[in-house]
């Protein structure tokens, strides 16, 4: 008898035929025969583990089995589900199991993983030392950050690591994390800022970013004081923002729009994706055109200055006058020099008089929106009651609504 290892449907036909054959005769222990029947019987156990899947068992079906034999009632089970109503929902089928169910139930009654998950060969992923419930799930629930998820906002709730989880992995996680626990990292405000915000708002800038990807690929050194200079002088134009989120665009650099959450702070920030492809983004936390102007250049400088290949991110809140970082001064400085050139500013009437005349009389010059030669003159002074109607209220983020 040919025996030889079963590769298709026909060979397993063939050696079942050859494996009844061999125990009708019911062959002596040592011999030959024996010998095929054993060898028979291994390789038709082989083919039929590979080819012949019967699935996962239920994972409710799991935890009862696991329950007979412990020899556990339906309320021992809260230790692991929750509360008692929550484990009649979870064994009735009502509700899922969330992940810190599936990690309770792997590690307290033993149940493998797979069959929790329902994933063949699937482990439980590391548990982070993160307190989910601390990120901003109200305003993320409320503003459709989890569009996939149909449950209520007490669901998403008990819910919070697995839609949170692989909401912010869009973000390194070495970095998400140092944002988190570290206070040495690029951000710029005088207040206390929420961090878990802080991530939240940057998984959904970069998820929105990389949801639309540009036809040009950024190229390294373009942004330099020059460019930033050309984008200063669509200001002049009615719809100048814009017409340089458009001209961003065509040079490879995302500009997205998007409100800060609660206790961030924020005006802008520059960060990457993980093409090295920059995105600006902007909150228009205070509307006005001078300071998106002011905050577009900054984002901007950082990206000049401070972007050398490693793709930090930059959180900034303007309001913070007197940055300590160096790198802040320094994207200050270049912002300034590319909105009006210091040389020029120095010589400028506007500088001692503050009146209209000389402001419009500089933004004819220059070529640039009056806002920004406004809010320079504010910003210099110390008075935010000159020029006011000159600042462009609320005449930005109409400019971006689809």
């Amino acid at each position: 008898m040919d025996i030889s290892v079963i590769k298709n449907q026909a060979q397993y036909d063939l050696a079942l035929q050859n494996l009844e054959a061999l125990m009708d005769v019911v062959p002596q222990p040592g011999s030959k025969q024996a010998d095929q029947l054993e060898l028979l019987g291994l390789l038709l156990e082989d083919y039929e583990s590979k080819h012949n899947d019967i699935g996962l068992p239920d994972p409710i079906d799991a935890i009862r089995f696991r329950m007979d034999q412990a020899g556990l009632k339906q309320r021992d089970l809260v230790s692991y589900l929750g509360s008692a109503n929550r484990v009649s929902e979870i064994m009735a089928r009502k509700r899922p199991l969330t992940l810190r169910m599936i990690r309770a139930l792997n590690k307290g009654l033993g149940i493998p993983a797979e069959v929790l998950i329902q994933e063949p060969g699937a482990d439980l992923p590391q548990e982070a030392d993160i307190d989910w419930l601390k990120f901003p799930i109200n305003e993320m629930y409320k503003q459709n950050w989890f569009p996939g998820f149909k449950g209520n906002l007490t669901d998403a709730k008990t819910h919070a690591e697995e839609l949170i989880s692989p909401f912010i992995q869009i973000i390194d996680h070495q970095k998400a994390t140092a944002i988190l626990y570290r206070r040495a990292n690029h951000i710029r405000s005088e207040h206390e800022m929420d961090r878990f915000s802080l991530i939240a708002w940057q998984a959904r800038v970069l998820r929105m970013a990389n949801d639309k990807p540009l036809d040009v690929k950024y190229q390294t050194g373009t942004v330099n004081e020059q460019f930033m200079q050309d984008i200063v002088k669509l200001s002049w134009q009615d719809n100048g923002p814009h017409i340089a989120k458009t001209f961003l665009n065509r040079h490879g650099i995302h500009l997205i729009i998007e409100s800060h959450l609660k206790k961030t702070y924020l005006d802008g920030a520059a960060m990457c994706l993980h093409d090295a492809t920059p995105v600006i983004a902007l909150t228009l936390r205070h509307e006005r055109l001078d300071n998106f102007w002011f905050t577009l250049m900054h984002e901007l400088a950082h990206v000049a200055l401070h972007f050398d290949g490693e793709c930090e991110a930059w959180f900034d809140d303007t309001d913070d006058k007197n940055p300590k970082d160096r790198a802040e001064q320094e994207a200050d400085a270049l912002a300034k020099e590319a909105l009006i050139p210091n040389n020029i500013w120095h010589k400028s009437q506007v500088r001692e008089t503050h009146n209209s005349a000389d402001m419009m009389a500089l933004a004819k010059q220059l070529n640039i929106h009056p806002a920004i030669i406004a809010g320079r003159v504010r910003y210099e002074t110390g008075n935010y009651r000159l020029l006011s109607r000159y600042l462009g209220n609320k005449q930005v983020r109409q400019q971006f609504v689809a």
